[in-house]
């Protein structure tokens, strides 16, 4: 099977031509670094079948990151018929010099001028056949992003493809930019002058933040407000299906089985199945924020005061990526050169509020804040998070010590298109389920099993295995406001947070506003906050620590990454909930 290797600079729309190509649903996003692993697919071109594998976005094949040595040790050890240089067209003169690294390889390769809708849009225009010639390759326009050009991209591959090549044309750096400059027009004024006008109030150095956290807050409202009737809706519809449908369709099976299908599957995956529509609502927004390039600004802005703590903008770059899930967030770390950066970024990063995270939160501010409460909830244990990385990295940056020079490229503001933001939150959503069907159907099964055992126990009772387990660990977690309930759902978040729910929904026997009713009776708001907390702080599950043991080999450094958010949890939560409950008792009562 002959084989086609995308490459190109980071930020050049490398992942959505692979997308479109494919078909395949590649993360896109619009910052420098975001591909870390060797995607590939199948791709049918002409009469043959051929893989085509998407590299790592990189600066040079000299370089020493760990993923300039993926696409260099790819190109030496695998064979490869055809590379598919992806440029970005309205900024190729940085790019030249990869180019020529590349053509030096002697593997053919069609130059993918991509994003042409952006120099189109600055009066650029290409001499394709003069540029094709002058540099002995062949060369494509198209705008990956719109499809346009893409159907005269596969006759173009398979061309290549089929007549085999040989790239005997080696052209000096120097030569390669003549062809460049001598083939393509770029006005005078030409500019990304909209992108100027933004950036000139995005970043500046005294309202820049305040401005990404107040975007950062509304894109929170919007979550709420239209996710909360959604979700009630989808809670109804959850509910009236248990009632009208699989209450009588289970009503002749024996009692046990059905108190583990109806109270056990049903009410803890129904539970969490009623959170979804605010789960894609909070993966639209935020992808419509990533796409646009305003979170590179972002890390841009937060650089100078990342450094103080012994990080810098990508830090925070790959912080933002945890907020979708710490996994691919800490393998995105491979773009950082420097070891001490790297290790300080991976022990940061799972304070991230990830997508399980957002799952409990939402369930917690909903059942008991208001509406007009709610975002500014959810809002302050975004901030916690990031606080927390910092507060961690000024306790560590002295251990891991950063020997790296930051460099972020800045691309010009692009609005996503429709096609992006489903792919996007389709994604997103997808792999929250994949997570769900692996570790909330057997974590639910586990969770009914301990709350109904040994029979003969009232169901949830202390009498039960889960709840002298919750007994047990009561002495430990009375003081920060945390029952014995919670005290389950807490030991089962360990393996995933999306398990946190599920549990309670078969803990309490209720699903759905029952559910919600039964906390708001149990539970006071400031136990809920510390609850969240706690959540927010402690133990990662199970796949992060996999993958910072993966990713480090390092044994005492993954203990590190166990031990100490579970303790700066406990205090945390500890110093919150004993102040709370203090001044709620002396000065409000």
């Amino acid at each position: 099977m002959k084989r086609v290797a995308l490459l190109g600079m980071p930020n050049t729309g490398k992942s959505t031509l692979f997308n479109r190509l494919t078909g395949s649903h590649a993360k896109v996003g619009n910052w420098p670094g975001l591909t870390v692993e060797l995607l590939n697919a199948r791709l049918i071109v002409g009469d043959q079948v051929v893989r085509l594998v998407d590299l790592p976005g990189i600066y040079d094949l000299n370089g020493f990151s760990d993923d300039e040595r993926v696409v260099t040790n790819f190109l030496d050890t695998q064979e490869t018929d055809l590379i598919l240089f992806v440029l970005n067209t309205s900024q190729y003169e940085r790019q030249l010099n990869l180019l020529s690294q590349v053509m030096v390889k002697g593997i053919p390769v069609l130059l993918v001028m991509n994003m042409v809708d952006e120099a189109s849009a600055m009066g650029i225009t290409v001499d394709v056949r003069a540029l094709s010639e002058k540099l002995g390759q062949p060369v494509h326009l198209l705008s990956a992003k719109y499809g346009q050009g893409m159907e005269r991209l596969l006759p173009a591959i398979r061309q290549v493809i089929s007549t085999c090549p040989v790239n005997t044309k080696t052209l000096s750096l120097g030569e390669i930019e003549h062809a460049f400059q001598t083939s393509i027009n770029v006005p005078a004024q030409a500019s990304h002058a909209l992108t100027e006008k933004l950036d000139a109030v995005l970043l500046h150095p005294i309202f820049g933040l305040p401005i990404f956290f107040a975007v950062m807050l509304l894109l929170f409202e919007g979550v709420f407000a239209i996710g909360k009737p959604l979700q009630d809706s989808m809670a109804w519809l959850l509910n009236a299906l248990r009632t009208h449908a699989l209450d009588p369709l289970c009503a002749g099976l024996p009692l046990m089985l059905q108190g583990l299908l109806l109270d056990g599957l049903y009410n803890g995956l129904g539970t969490v199945a009623s959170f979804v529509p605010l789960i894609v609502l909070f993966f639209l927004f935020m992808g419509m924020v990533e796409d646009t390039g305003y979170l590179s600004r972002a890390a841009f802005l937060m650089d100078a005061l990342m450094s103080k703590f012994g990080l810098d903008g990508r830090s925070f770059v790959m912080l933002l990526m945890g907020f979708g899930c710490n996994v691919p967030a800490l393998m995105g770390t491979r773009v950082i050169r420097s070891k001490g950066l790297r290790y300080l970024t991976m022990l940061t990063i799972p304070f991230s509020m990830c997508s399980a995270r957002m799952q409990v939160f939402v369930f917690f501010i909903a059942a008991l804040f208001t509406t007009e409460q709610a975002p500014w909830v959810l809002f302050s244990l975004y901030v916690m998070s990031i606080l927390m990385a910092i507060f961690t990295s000024l306790i560590f940056k002295r251990q891991y010590v950063n020997n790296d020079a930051f460099v972020l490229e800045m691309p010009p503001y692009r609005f996503p298109t429709l096609r992006q933001m489903a792919i996007t939150s389709q994604q997103e959503v997808k792999h929250f389920l994949n997570r769900a069907t692996r570790f909330i159907v057997i974590g639910v099964v586990m969770i009914w099993i301990l709350t109904n055992f040994p029979q003969g126990i009232s169901p949830g009772s202390t009498g039960t295995w889960a709840g002298q387990m919750g007994e047990l660990l009561q002495p430990l977690l009375q003081p920060i406001g945390i029952n014995a309930e919670l005290t389950i759902a807490l030991l089962f978040g360990f393996i995933a947070k999306e398990i946190v729910i599920g549990s309670l929904a078969i803990i309490y026997g209720q699903e759905g506003s029952a559910l919600v009713h039964a906390i708001t009776e149990h539970i006071t708001w400031i136990q809920a906050y510390s609850f969240m907390l706690f959540v927010l702080i402690y133990t990662p599950c199970v796949s992060t620590i996999a993958t910072i043991r993966n990713e480090t080999k390092s044994l005492k450094f993954t203990a590190l990454s166990l031990v100490w958010p579970l303790c700066s949890a406990w205090l945390i939560s500890f110093v919150f909930y004993q102040t709370a409950t203090y001044l709620q008792m002396h000065l409000f009562d």
